[in-house]
């Protein structure tokens, strides 16, 4: 399981794929978040879990990269 999470590649696939997927009109996710920070007003929890499921690769990416960055400053 570490290895697929620390996976460059495969967090990229999944950022461009799941994490942007439907790619019209306009990505899930952009929708989500405008619509968490128009104050979450109507949002489920099916509208919840989607919004954690299309987030999540981007999630791993961050994750990757601060760990990554502190990994190379502690050599």
């Amino acid at each position: 399981m570490r290895s697929v999470i620390n996976d460059w590649r495969l967090v990229l696939v999944a950022c461009l794929t799941l994490g942007l997927a439907p790619f019209s009109p306009e990505p899930h996710l952009f929708g989500k978040i405008r619509w968490v920070i128009g104050g979450a007003v109507g949002m489920q929890g099916m509208d919840w879990f989607d919004l954690f499921f299309h987030g999540l690769p981007w999630l791993l990416l961050l994750r990757l990269i601060i760990v990554k960055s502190f990994a190379k400053k502690n050599l």
